[in-house]
């Protein structure tokens, strides 16, 4: 199947039309589900996990819908913490073989109805969704949730939803249905105005949760999760509105346990203390902006191990790189994955302190090589980046 997260813009299927037709043919299992969908440029990852996690702490069974996977497929779609069963995934791929011939679905189009079918088999609570990619035109807009939120927006996949902030709040902001909820956590004002006026049109009630005050605190350590907990506070709120129960000390234990209830990594993911080891799948500016921010407030010299993918631009993030620090520049092993000698003209230009390496893990275990207790390690750049690094050495004792 076209797979957008390994071959790029040319696997993207846009539109509704075939995931239309999928859920048709297994019966619109997503009509049968109450579902929270969640959306934006940075934060929708840790916002569905924090969500999830304080639900089951009041005691739902909660599906949740996220994307791409680090290490195993199956993290992609999880009940209550626990990753699809493998067998349902064979059996379900095996359906394909019963399409009609007009029905040719992308990897995340089939994906996304396996993941409802699954909820639906599961009999759960709520289900989470995760849009994959913009908004308007993605897989998952298919449902009519109880609420929706937009994390954020920023410049990100410019070669499919647009090349300015303006274009991509517009796609983003397709999400919002009428008479649903729309969550917006984004701070500017050309930014919720664009979904301001989304929800006017559709007649839906429009909140700012940039307005929300709240002390509450997450285990998910990245300093940027502090304006994720708001959106997850103001979703709270329109839950309870339509009398679901959620108590205030499900959402503060809530909070507090996302690593244990949902088996979410990946962002500001601490791998190990001696040597301190972080990694972050950080991989857009305004993300990697503020993951290098926090990285430059811990007082060590960094070994910082990064990778991307093709179409990021790599003179941009050059700009903002920690300093004190040596890097390695690695391939992540996908299609889409971009060699840094291609971009070692930059790196000379930079003036930074550089290896190059063929792999993820030859570029960590060089950083290790020569990393003492009193330095750290950073692994980042891409999702690949991290699920490769994760893959490879999550094993280890820590």
């Amino acid at each position: 199947m076209p797979n957008y997260q390994v071959d790029g813009q040319k696997a993207y299927k846009p539109g509704l039309e075939n995931i239309t037709k999928l859920c048709d043919f297994f019966g619109n299992p997503q009509d049968k589900l109450k579902t929270i969908h969640i959306g934006g440029t940075n934060g929708k990852g840790s916002t569905s996990n924090m969500l999830a996690s304080v639900l089951q702490e009041q005691g739902y069974k909660v599906g949740l819908y996220n994307s791409p996977h680090l290490i195993d497929f199956t993290e992609r779609i999880k009940v209550n913490g626990a990753n699809c069963d493998k067998e349902f995934v064979f059996d379900f791929i095996l359906q394909l073989k019963k399409l009609p011939q007009d029905i040719k679905p992308s990897f995340f189009e089939f994906t996304t109805i396996m993941a409802f079918e699954y909820f639906h088999q599961k009999k759960v609570d709520f289900a989470i969704i995760e849009v994959g990619l913009g908004g308007r035109l993605d897989s998952t807009n298919i449902i009519t949730p109880l609420v929706s939120a937009i994390t954020n927006v920023d410049l990100d996949h410019q070669n499919i939803l647009g090349e300015t902030l303006q274009e991509i709040a517009t796609e983003k902001a397709g999400i919002v249905k009428p008479n649903v909820p729309i969550i917006s956590g984004d701070e500017r004002d050309l930014v919720k105005n664009i979904i301001k006026q989304k929800a006017s049109e559709n007649q839906s009630l429009f909140v700012d949760a940039t307005e929300i005050s709240t002390h509450l605190e997450t285990d998910l350590k990245g300093n940027y999760q502090k304006k994720n907990i708001r959106v997850v506070i103001a979703l709270v709120n329109e839950l309870r509105k339509l009398n679901i129960t959620i108590s205030d000390n499900s959402i503060e234990k809530g909070l507090l346990k996302v690593h244990q209830n949902t088996k979410f990594i990946g962002r500001w993911f601490q791998f190990s203390e001696h040597p301190l080891i972080i990694c972050d799948t950080a991989h857009n500016q305004a993300g990697l902006e503020m993951v290098f921010d926090q990285l430059n407030n811990i007082h060590k010299f960094k070994h910082i191990v990064l990778g991307f993918v093709n179409d990021k631009k790599i003179d941009e993030v050059l700009k903002i790189l920690p300093k004190n620090a040596h890097y390695y520049f690695v391939k992540p092993a996908i299609n889409r994955g971009r060699d840094p000698k291609d971009y070692e003209k930059l790196l000379i230009l930079s003036k930074i302190n550089y290896q190059i390496f063929d792999s993820v893990n030859a570029g960590f275990q060089a950083a290790k090589m020569v990393c003492n207790e009193e330095e750290m390690i950073f692994v980042g750049g891409s999702n690949f980046v991290v699920g490769e690094f994760l893959e490879k050495n999550l094993s280890i004792p820590q």
